[in-house]
């Protein structure tokens, strides 16, 4: 006797006249209750027309889907409700008693404005966008998608490429990082770009030796003696300024510097090549204006 076929999950709609994402961490957070559910989500975004809504209806007819949403312009949520009763399609109304409640109780006109919370909060997700991408660009990962970053920083180990890339990263800026390696070549990538983005850290060989002293010890790492060799050292320094010039990096002087000041120095040449909406430059340095 055959194995009995197992019933496929019925996937789960999420509607939104933004961008779903609050629908769908909704969803999310109830989903992860049950393990391995395998219960599909798929996200409808930027929902503005009863068009629209009719068709992502008829899909969910078709697939068995449970139709949700967070509808906030009340024509089309109730649209919405409406065409699932009538076609016998499952919904949720994520947000409708809410919003009827402080109808009925706040003496206050609702903006129904899809989108607004992301809005007034965009330089909290701004923040989370830019050191998830930093995070996963660390140390040359993923030099195929250098283009994708606003800054990228290169240089020797130890130069202080990492935690200068985390910290850009936290007022809201998608940073890459680049290790010079002695005996590799730099990906071809890091040629590609615009140099106007790319910045070479620079740093006196006497404080890169007692950084990579202090990493040897902290991790109890025995690397080879020419890591901390002062010729090797020196030889190192002076092939990653050869790939600076090569490149047009604006080169940056780490040297007994706070991460703070090495940020700024990097931010005010940003500043007068780019324009960014005037959302980014605010953070940390506020005198800091774009030009």
């Amino acid at each position: 006797m055959g194995k009995k076929k197992k019933k496929k999950s019925a996937p789960i709609f999420v509607i939104s006249g933004g961008r779903g994402i609050a629908g769908n961490n909704l969803v999310q957070s109830i989903l992860i209750q049950y393990p391995n559910n395998k219960i599909p989500v798929e996200i409808f975004g930027g929902v503005d027309s009863e068009e629209t809504i009719f068709d992502i209806v008829m899909r969910a007819k078709n697939e068995g889907a449970l139709v949700t949403h967070t509808m906030v312009d009340p024509e089309l949520r109730h649209k919405v409700n409406e065409l699932c009763n009538d076609f016998k399609v499952e919904v949720i109304d994520l947000m409708g008693d809410l919003a009827a409640y402080l109808d009925r109780n706040l003496d206050v006109e609702p903006l129904q404005h899809p989108g607004l919370y992301r809005e007034l909060n965009q330089q909290y997700f701004d923040r989370i966008e830019s050191i998830e991408f930093t995070l996963a660009r660390d140390d040359g990962m993923s030099p195929q998608r250098l283009k994708e970053a606003e800054i990228v920083l290169t240089g020797v180990s130890r130069a202080g490429k990492t935690p200068l890339s985390v910290y850009l990263a936290m007022y809201g800026w998608k940073v890459a990082n680049v290790p010079l390696v002695p005996g590799v070549q730099p990906p071809p990538e890091l040629f590609e770009i615009d140099r106007n983005r790319v910045f070479g850290l620079h740093i006196g060989a006497g404080q890169l030796i007692t950084h990579r002293i202090k990493r040897m010890q902290d991790w109890n790492n025995h690397r080879s003696e020419s890591y901390i060799d002062q010729r090797s050292v020196r030889e190192e320094i002076r092939n990653a300024m050869f790939v600076f010039d090569r490149g047009g990096f604006t080169i940056i002087n780490v040297s007994n510097k706070p991460i703070e000041s090495t940020a700024n120095e990097i931010l005010k040449h940003m500043s007068k090549r780019f324009m960014y909406r005037g959302r980014k430059l605010e953070s940390p340095y506020h005198d800091q204006k774009p030009e």
